[in-house]
């Protein structure tokens, strides 16, 4: 894990400090699409593009680390849920770096910036849990 990615997420954090921890979440994962939206951009550049997928990765790494904690207290199901698509997208940011497959951008930017606007509806609800995604899509 690089040490400049975890900076780059800990600096999101301080950046909304005064915002709401679910803020804090939806705009790490919209800076992980728009890195990942800026190597879609560049296609001649592997450096941005490998930098945007390690990103977001380190991303998805954190929220798979704070689902396993004691004290999140997300209902059970959602928390499979999210870990479900988790793996998803560990497999796809697998992918696209063996492959450089930039196409599999699309669809990661897709889940990140779902999931921002999802975080910035509003607090959760019985309805939003049943409404989450029981899995991932199977293909991006």
């Amino acid at each position: 894990m690089s040490m400049d990615k975890l900076k780059a997420y800990e600096s999101a954090q301080k950046g909304a400090a005064a915002s709401s921890a679910r803020e804090t979440e939806a705009q790490a994962f919209m800076k992980a699409a728009e890195l990942m939206e800026n190597a879609k951009r560049a296609p001649e550049d592997d450096e941005k593009f490998n930098e945007a997928l390690r990103f977001n990765h380190l991303l998805w790494t954190i929220i798979q680390a704070d689902l396993t904690e004691p004290a999140n207290e997300l209902p059970n199901q959602l928390k499979a849920n999210i870990m479900s698509l988790s793996l998803f997208v560990d497999k796809q940011v697998s992918t696209a770096l063996a492959e450089g497959n930039r196409a599999i951008l699309d669809g990661l930017i897709e889940i990140n910036r779902n999931l921002a606007v999802g975080l910035r509806s509003g607090p959760d609800t019985d309805q939003e849990t049943e409404q989450a995604p029981q899995r991932p899509p199977d293909a991006i």
